[in-house]
C-alpha cells in the first residue's frame, strides 16, 4: 500500500483551472502593457521635438563620459543616506518617547520636544539645508564641522527626526492603555513597561510608514548638491552638464537613484502588506 498523497480528481481538475487562468492572466497583462508601452512611445517618438530631445537627453556617448564621475558622486548620497537613517531612526524614538511622557513634571520636555517637531517639520527642507550649511560655518565655532556633507547629514537629520517622531508617536499611542495597566500590575516600572510592552508592538505597527519616509530620505539625499562644494551626484551631473549643456548626465544621476530607490519601494510594499495582514488579524 503506497502513503504517496495523491489529489482527488476534482482536486486536479481545479488546479488545472487555476494554471489556466493564471496563464490567462498573464498574457492578458503582458500585452495590455506592450499595446500601452507601444502607444506610449510611438507619441514620443512622433514628436517633432523627439530628435533634439534624444540628443539632449539620452546621448549614449554623453551618458558614458558622465558615468564615473556622477556614481562616485552617488557613493556620496549612498552613505548620507545610511548615516542619516541611522540618527534619525535613534533621535525620532528618543523625541516621541519624551513626547508621550506623562505628568506635569515632564511638560518642559513635551513643550521642548513638541517645539522641534512644530520647527523642523514646518521648514521646507531646501531652506534648511541652506541655514545649516551656510550659517553654521559663518559662526566660526571651534570643533564643529564645516563639511558640506556633514552639514547635509545634520539638516536632513533635523528635518526627517521630525516627521519620524511623529510616526513613532502615532505607534506608541496607538497601544491601548489596557496593555500599560497589565505591565503595571505584572511588577513593571513604567520604562520597563514602555521598553519590554508598549515599544516592541508599537514599532511593528509603523514599519511601513518609517521605510516610506527612508525611501524619500534615500531621494532627498541629493538636495545636498545645493551645498555646492558637496559633489553628490546631482552635482557631478551639474559639472557635466555644464561643460557641454547636455542634460544626459541628470538622466544618468536619475537612473542611479532609481536603481536605490525601486527595491526599497519593493521592500516598502511587501512589508506594508505584511503587517496590514497581521493588524487585521489574517495570517502571515
Amino acid at each position: 500500500m503506497s502513503d504517496t498523497w495523491t489529489p482527488s480528481t476534482r482536486q486536479q481538475e481545479r488546479d488545472a483551472y487555476r494554471r489556466r487562468q493564471n496563464l490567462r492572466s498573464l498574457l492578458i497583462a503582458a500585452v495590455s502593457t506592450l499595446v500601452v508601452g507601444g502607444g506610449l512611445a510611438a507619441a514620443v517618438v512622433s514628436a517633432p521635438g523627439w530628435d533634439r530631445t534624444r540628443t539632449t537627453f539620452f546621448s549614449w556617448d554623453k551618458a558614458v563620459d558622465a558615468f564615473p564621475d556622477v556614481l562616485a558622486g552617488f557613493w556620496i548620497n549612498i552613505k548620507v543616506f545610511l548615516i542619516s537613517a541611522v540618527c534619525v531612526l535613534i533621535i525620532g524614538l528618543l523625541l516621541a518617547i519624551l513626547r508621550t511622557l506623562a505628568g506635569p513634571v515632564f511638560w518642559p520636555v513635551r513643550a521642548l520636544a513638541t517645539i522641534y517637531v512644530d520647527v523642523f517639520r514646518g521648514l521646507p527642507l531646501i531652506l534648511l539645508l541652506l541655514l545649516v550649511g551656510f550659517g553654521v560655518p559663518a559662526l566660526n565655532l571651534s570643533g564643529v564641522p564645516t563639511d558640506p556633507v556633514a552639514l547635509g547629514c545634520v539638516a536632513l537629520v533635523l528635518s526627517y527626526s521630525a516627521y519620524v517622531t511623529e510616526v513613532f508617536r502615532a505607534g506608541i499611542e496607538s497601544i491601548h492603555p489596557s496593555q500599560r495597566a497589565a505591565a503595571r500590575s505584572l511588577g513593571l516600572s513604567g520604562p520597563q513597561t514602555m521598553r519590554f510592552v508598549v515599544l516592541p508592538q508599537a514599532v511593528r505597527r509603523v514599519v511601513p510608514p518609517l521605510l516610506n519616509d527612508m525611501v524619500s530620505l534615500s531621494k532627498d539625499s541629493g538636495l545636498i548638491s545645493v551645498l555646492g562644494a558637496a559633489i553628490d551626484a546631482v552635482r557631478a551631473a551639474q559639472i557635466k552638464t555644464a561643460e557641454s549643456f547636455n542634460f544626459t548626465p541628470y538622466v544618468v544621476a536619475g537612473l542611479l537613484f532609481l536603481l536605490l530607490t525601486i527595491p526599497l519601494t519593493r521592500i516598502t510594499d511587501r512589508v506594508s502588506r505584511r503587517y496590514g495582514a497581521i493588524s487585521g488579524g489574517g495570517h502571515v
